[in-house]
Order: structure tokens, then sequence, then C-alpha cells
């Protein structure tokens, strides 16, 4: 743990239920939608990795040596500070959240408005029929986020959703409670992820910690994907695919799965040098971009790519049988709608 942000949680933490006595924001709130969402206090962490393939090949055996190459994007890891508390998800937007959403703004995810539908898991597919040898089917109009191939429940986290459609959740909620709502920028997301700790992992440093910390790719996900046994973890978590969410220990911040069950879309556009510049206070991203980032991996992820700096990204369109969404609070009022998509956009 960084020195300042460990005095800023032994002082922070404790204080919370005094401060909520004295007028300040209360360490828990919930909305309109039953979300509920967690204080996270201001404070300072180092950013990204500077961890080499050499280190990187110690823990992570079983990976060719270019996929241990290949996440320069990490680096430099750097001090970051977020300047202001913020409420964070305490749980991924889940399947029941979202249809209450969508019942009662009237939105139509963008799935189906383009009438292409999303990705699903068909136990006959064969991904080497694919160009692009998906591990999914899709896209096709079969497939959204209320059926993505396998059965889910109101306590899943929703999947199939494209970062429009994550904003346009935040942007209602905002409108409709007066609170601003919207995606984490990717600071305050490994900010929130990390819980004041520097490991890969919010357990630490070892992959086998994700058993307890996370649903990812292990031997019960590796019975539908045999082909990529030696990839898995050896060990269950008892998911083949999504779980509810909150099934695993949360993070110091009391936040759940920011490691596996479903990558989590942020609001920075993707720049692969974008740390060498990021100012120190409050980064939120390049100007502009193609891709969006997404973080903490899936249900389907390999341990590699659920560590806490890791990135990824996707077109904003991109619907996919692994990516969902969490949700940060304002702790103010809102003053533009506008605000949803990222901190001071």
């Amino acid at each position: 743990m960084q020195p300042l942000l460990h005095a800023a949680l032994a002082w922070t933490l404790p204080l919370l239920g005094l401060a909520a006595q004295a007028g300040e924001p209360p360490r828990q709130v919930e909305n309109s939608l039953g979300m509920k969402f967690v204080l996270v206090p201001a404070g300072e962490f180092v950013m990204g990795s500077d961890e080499s393939p050499e280190s990187l090949a110690r823990d992570y055996t079983q990976y060719e040596r270019r996929r241990l190459e290949s996440l320069g994007d990490e680096a430099p890891a750097h001090k970051v500070r977020i300047t202001r508390p913020f409420y964070m998800g305490q749980h991924e937007v889940t399947v029941g959240q979202f249809r209450r959403f969508l019942a009662a703004s009237g939105y139509t995810p963008e799935s189906i408005t383009d009438g292409t539908g999303g990705y699903g898991y068909n136990r006959r597919y064969d991904p080497a029929a694919s160009a692009r040898g998906d591990a999914f089917e899709g896209r096709d109009p079969k497939y959204s986020w209320s059926a993505p191939g396998f059965a889910q429940g109101d306590d899943h986290p929703v999947v199939n959703v494209t970062w429009n459609d994550a904003v346009a959740l935040a942007r209602w909620l905002s409108a409709t409670e007066g609170v601003v709502h919207r995606l984490p920028t990717e600071a305050e997301w490994e900010y929130a992820c990390r819980g004041g700790t520097g490991t890969r992992y919010q357990g630490g440093n070892d992959p086998l910690s994700l058993l307890k910390s996370g649903n990812t790719f292990d031997a019960d996900a590796a019975v539908n994907w045999p082909q990529w046994q030696a990839l898995a973890l050896p060990g269950h978590d008892g998911f083949a695919f999504t779980a509810p969410v909150g099934s695993f220990a949360p993070n110091a911040f009391g936040l759940y799965d920011m490691h596996g069950n479903a990558w989590e879309w942020v609001a920075d556009w993707y720049g692969e040098h974008y740390y060498a510049r990021s100012p120190k206070d409050d980064p939120q991203g390049p100007d502009d971009g193609s891709v969006r980032v997404r973080r903490g991996g899936s249900w389907h992820t390999w341990a590699l790519y659920a560590r806490a700096s890791f990135r990824n990204w996707n077109s904003p369109q991109t619907r996919y049988t692994l990516v969902g969404m969490r949700l940060v609070r304002e702790t103010g009022t809102a003053t533009a709608a506008g605000t949803a998509g990222g901190a001071g956009r």
C-alpha cells in the first residue's frame, strides 16, 4: 500500500460513519433502481505497472512469451491523485436493474435498434469456423442483454451492453434523480479496484487468489473450452458462466467483483501511450479516440488479464457476452446530464 493512501484510509474509513452524522456524505447510498454505492475517499495511488516479462513469467508459466511482452500500455507506473471522493457501484449493474431501467425509460438497447443483435454462447458453435476465431457466436439478433446463450438471474451482471447503452443508463439516472450518475474514469476505476493495494489483485500477487475474490476462467469454465485448459486457474470457483454479483470477497473499499464476472466499461477513450503524459490529478483520458476502455476481466478471462493494471478496449458500439458495466454516483447534485459519460466531460 502506498504511504499516502495508507494514511488516507487509516484516517478516512473509520470516520465515515461520524462524517455522516455531521452532514457529510453517508458511507453507502442506494438509488431508485436498487443500485448500492459505496463512498470511495479521495487519495493517491500508483496507477499502471512496470512489471517486466521476466517477473510475470515466474507466476504465469503457462503463457506464451509474446503475451507477457504485450502489456506496454500499462507503463509507466505513475502517481495519480483522486482529488474528490465519489460513490462507486458496490456491484456491477445487474440484469434486473437494467430491465427496470428499460421499462421505466423506454430506452431500447443498441443491439436491438441496429438490428444486428449481440453475441452468445452456443455449445455446438465451432469458433474455428469464424474468420476471427471468436469463442462465441454472433452478432445475431437471437442474442442480446437478456439472451446471452446461458442462464442468468436478475442478480447476475448484465452483459451484451454497449458503451452507449451504459451512458444512456447513467444519463437517465442523472436526469431522474437529480444526482450525476456516470461511468468511472479509468483512473477512478483502478483506484477503486486496488482499494489501497499495490499488488496485481486485491488478494495479493498470486493468481490463485482470484479463486476467492473473482469469477474468472478456472476449471469450471474450462469444461466448455477444453482447448484452453492449460490457461485455466487450477481450482474451482463454482461458476462456469456469470455468477450472482457479490458472490466473492469484497475489497478494502467494500466493492465486489472488481476482478472478473464481467468486463466494465469506463468513460475514457483508449490511448496506448497516454500514461506517459497523463496529469497527476484526476486524469480523464485522451480527448478523442476510436475505442473506449473496459476494465476488470470477466468470467471467461485468463488470470493475466484480470490484474488491476490490465487495460482492454472496444468500440463504443461493441456488445459481447463478457462486457457489462458499473456506475459512479457523484456526491453532489446534478448540474448537467452531459457529465454522465465521465467526470468533467
